[in-house]
């Protein structure tokens, strides 16, 4: 059996996390998957939780998912990155700010599912 992942869902709308959750919850993988509202709250549970990806969405109030994704990434390294945008223009500047990944989202759910087992397999 695989490993299972723990995982962040970090977007400043709820209905776009509860259908992120909806998702996840039906991948035997991801376990433990807890939410953030913003970029400031995601760093905390990083902290606290330090979960092996956090999906998030790149435009957010009081802190962004670009900047909260360079300190994510500085300060722990080893946690996964995918960022998520409606915006596919965002990708680069996503993957210069440190994102191991990026997804649209209107792309197809198993589309980041599949992302999510290759971004944990670079990883270990």
């Amino acid at each position: 059996m695989q490993e299972p992942i723990s995982v962040l869902i970090v977007d400043d709308q709820p209905r776009a996390r509860k259908s992120l959750k909806a998702l996840l919850s039906t991948w035997p993988r991801a376990v433990g998957i807890r939410e953030a509202g913003n970029g400031r709250e995601a760093l905390q549970l990083v902290k606290e939780l330090q979960p092996d990806v956090v999906l998030i969405d790149v435009r957010m109030p009081e802190m962004d998912g670009l900047e909260a994704t360079m300190q994510i990434k500085a300060l722990w390294p080893q946690v996964k990155v995918i960022a998520l945008s409606m915006y596919a223009e965002y990708q680069d500047e996503a993957l210069v700010a440190g994102a191991d990944a990026f997804v649209g989202k209107g792309e197809a759910a198993d589309r980041l599912l599949d992302l999510l087992s290759a971004v944990m397999k670079e990883g270990g």
